[in-house]
């Protein structure tokens, strides 16, 4: 069959893999192409290019929080290029951006309908101030997406690394503000570690099943007897689990800690105990262009050497 240029540069840019290799796995998968990066995977072809996240889109994420440590708002701010994201304009817009939303009430939940109504501070709304602004500089700009923590029984930790190419919040439960730098360390851990969930129990059963016939495959195409097989996948799954998993992850600043343990040596000090119940991770423009980046792994770098 004729595979179209354009699934297959797809497949490429998803997995890291050969252009010849995308194009097999095409073919053998009818031109399906979650069928196919899931192929690639199995004959282990796949690049760890795919979780490195994919950036297109150029501007800055910020976060905004209040003094007490109790809520913030993050959000992104996309402009066409770099030269843009680092004008004193467009940086003024995303701090008049980030004041609205702190002190706005959620839109939809008997705030505005939508973040373009939220207004600010001077008079106007949002999409005024972003079609003034568009108008200005000569670019397209537009708001992405934002998030909102507010934590009742603890703190929110931040962290922004690049300055605003990756952003994280998350919340840890049974702190006070006393516990701020290791709500930042935990901030800092999924910047660099890239987990997609807080524990186990959040993966998806599809997920789960999808990764658990991977690995069957990789083991019956590597030729391991039947009677290890079993093992072989569940041991790949833990793996998978203290991968993507924040919780199980090995902290980043300590290998021989998890993030578990941390945590449970952290509250010991002081008799509480510290849960977190939630994390949020923004990489710029992830997901909007074909281009790879390494910014992840630039990441994990620099927060280990700061340890």
């Amino acid at each position: 069959m004729s595979i179209d240029a354009k699934v297959v540069k797809d497949l490429r840019d998803r997995t890291g893999a050969g252009m010849m290799d995308c194009k097999k796995a095409l073919a053998e998968t009818d031109g399906d192409l979650e069928r196919a990066t899931a192929l690639l995977r199995e004959k282990g072809l796949a690049g760890a290019a795919k979780k490195a996240g994919r950036i297109a889109a150029d501007g800055l994420i910020g976060i905004f929080s209040a003094p007490d440590c109790k809520s913030a708002v993050m959000v992104e701010l996309n402009c066409e290029t770099d030269f843009v994201a680092k004008t004193d304009q467009f940086r003024t817009l995303l701090a008049t951006l980030g004041a609205a939303l702190v002190t706005a009430a959620p839109v939809g939940e008997g705030g505005a309908d939508s973040v373009t109504d939220l207004r600010v501070a001077g008079g106007g709304t949002i999409g005024e101030l972003l079609k003034e602004s568009i108008a200005n500089i000569g670019e397209n700009i537009g708001v992405r997406r934002y998030v909102r923590y507010v934590s009742a029984d603890g703190i929110v930790g931040q962290y922004l690394h690049g300055g605003g190419k990756i952003g994280v919040v998350v919340e840890l439960v049974g702190a006070d503000a006393s516990y701020a730098e290791l709500a930042k360390a935990l901030a800092m851990q999924a910047a660099a570690a890239f987990p997609r969930w807080v524990s186990r129990s959040e993966v998806p059963a599809s997920e789960l099943g999808g990764e658990r016939e991977i690995f069957r495959q990789q083991a019956i195409t590597s030729g391991k007897p039947d009677k290890i097989i079993d093992k072989i996948v569940e041991g790949k799954i833990e793996k998978f689990y203290a991968e993507t998993c924040l919780l199980e992850q090995e902290y980043v600043r300590d290998s021989d800690l998890t993030i578990t343990k941390l945590l449970a040596q952290a509250g010991k000090e002081k008799g509480v105990t510290l849960t977190v119940p939630r994390f949020t991770r923004y990489q710029l423009g992830e997901g909007i262009e074909k281009k790879q980046s390494n910014l992840a792994a630039e990441v994990a770098q620099q927060i280990g050497q700061s340890a």
